[in-house]
């Protein structure tokens, strides 16, 4: 195969899937410790426009992810107050979420903006960029530099945040305590209020890290994928993390294969558009619509396929009432 269209796919599925991958693990946090989090897709769509609005205003990229991260984190705990302190309905208080963010972000769009609901464009240098812009682009004829070169290094800073934070989390579950702790408030909180621990206040720590790779999920498409905020940008990558994450038992490691699965259908489906279908299959270009529905489709067949066999945390939903 040749070298350029190798290195293309592999930086196109590393661009795709580091939302994704900064989401699931915002998703792991939070379900490990017991709440259920279906508003991971509104997170990211408050944090995109924060990112772009306040980019675009004050032409500073740090503003942009600042508030991109101060808006996610202010969502998380909106749902926290829901469904922990007030033990509301987790899947509830999450669909709400999401219904708020796709509302609210087109309304003060248009009334800060007045473009539809869209952001001004952000300027290319408050944009992030690659880090190694030498390999920007791949050079034909040489391997190592186009596979290597444009397929790994090619990338912006949170390209490389989101895949060291599926070693930080794993990291932190699997190797210290206050993980260990987080992870016990979702199998069993009554043993951890027992041990003299506050479940509620567990529960708030992993939604506030939550929050964190949600703003930073969200800022990535208006500050290095795209130019400005749109509505309804994010186009169901929230349920797509939230769909790994099932997919990958809750884990990280297996969560980062599911993310790197679907990147590389939805890099393959972008490469399939304009592909000419075989005389046997009645010729003419394969339809765009089925090869944009192609990695989503694929995404709710492994999800059935495999939402059987992966065993939630046994706490996960269930409000925690304390033993008097």
């Amino acid at each position: 195969m040749d070298e350029v269209l190798i290195a293309s796919v592999i930086a196109s599925t590393l661009r795709v899937s580091a939302p994704l991958l900064l989401c699931a693990m915002a998703g792991v946090l939070s379900e490990r410790a017991g709440v259920v989090d279906l508003g991971l897709e509104g997170k990211m769509l408050f944090a995109a426009f924060a990112a772009a609005a306040t980019a675009s205003v004050t032409h500073s990229t740090g503003l942009g992810l600042l508030a991109a991260v101060a808006v996610a984190c202010a969502a998380s705990l909106l749902h926290g107050f829901a469904c922990v302190t007030h033990r509301g309905d987790q899947v509830v208080s999450g669909v709400a979420l999401n219904m708020i963010a796709a509302g609210l972000t087109v309304v003060l769009g248009i009334a800060w903006f007045q473009q539809g609901g869209q952001t001004p464009p952000i300027e290319p240098d408050v944009r992030l960029t690659a880090l190694a812009k030498g390999f920007a682009e791949p050079q034909p004829g040489h391997w190592f530099a186009s596979v290597f070169g444009h397929g790994f290094l090619s990338h912006n800073m949170l390209v490389y945040i989101a895949f060291l934070m599926v070693a930080a989390v794993w990291f932190f579950l699997e190797r210290t305590r206050p993980g260990l702790r987080l992870r016990a408030v979702g199998e069993n909180p009554a043993m951890v209020e027992a041990a003299g621990m506050s479940v509620q206040g567990l529960r708030y720590q992993a939604l506030l890290m939550n929050g964190v790779l949600c703003g930073l999920a969200g800022s990535y498409l208006t500050l290095a994928q795209n130019a400005s905020f749109s509505p309804n940008m994010t186009a169901g990558r929230g349920f797509i993390a939230l769909a790994a994450m099932i997919f990958g038992k809750w884990k990280p490691l297996p969560t980062m294969a599911a993310c790197l699965l679907f990147g590389f259908l939805d890099a393959i489906a972008i490469r399939m558009q304009g592909v000419q279908l075989p005389a046997s299959l009645g010729g003419g270009e394969v339809p765009v619509q089925l090869i944009q529905a192609l990695p989503y489709i694929l995404t709710v067949v492994l999800l059935a396929g495999f939402i059987g066999s992966a065993i939630a945390p046994k706490a996960l939903g269930r409000p925690y009432v304390k033993e008097r």
